[in-house]
């Protein structure tokens, strides 16, 4: 039986994202995603609770991630949930869940218009669109779709 790893989110970055690269060269983009959930309460109060994840970027997607995200910028998401525990200084076991996006099956989308969270190379205009023509609101990215 064929088991499945699949995350899907939206949301805002809490903050701009940080680069660092492997031994082998290899980009890793990290930042916090907020999720929110609003409703109603039965005391017809409106509630919202928000989430926070941890992503991690791979690759040349990676390096999109960098140039064109920063904090409030809304983003669509596409990996995996991955694990990680060691061990502190002090000796204490700790855990972290962090979001794998890297691979054939991960993706980073750009959201919402060129106004609104930034957008573009560090607040320029966003990427994509047709040669000569006006760059469209939504970008995707991912490690087959990057052509450099």
């Amino acid at each position: 039986m064929a088991s499945v790893n699949r995350v899907i989110l939206i949301g805002n970055l809490g903050r701009d994202p940080e680069i660092r690269y492997t031994q082998a060269g290899e980009p890793i983009a990290n930042f916090s995603l907020a999720t929110s959930e609003r409703w109603t309460g039965k005391d017809g109060q409106k509630q919202e609770r928000t989430e926070w994840h941890r992503v991690e970027v791979f690759g040349k997607t990676a390096q999109v991630v960098r140039d064109y995200c920063q904090k409030g910028k809304q983003v669509y998401i596409e990996g995996s949930i991955h694990y990680d525990e060691w061990t502190d200084k002090d000796g204490n076991k700790r855990n972290t869940t962090k979001i794998h996006v890297g691979g054939p099956n991960s993706k980073v989308v750009l959201l919402g218009s060129r106004g609104e969270g930034g957008g573009g190379p560090k607040g320029g205009g966003a990427p994509g669109g047709p040669a000569g023509g006006p760059p469209s609101d939504d970008f995707q990215a991912s490690d087959d779709d990057v052509p450099f």
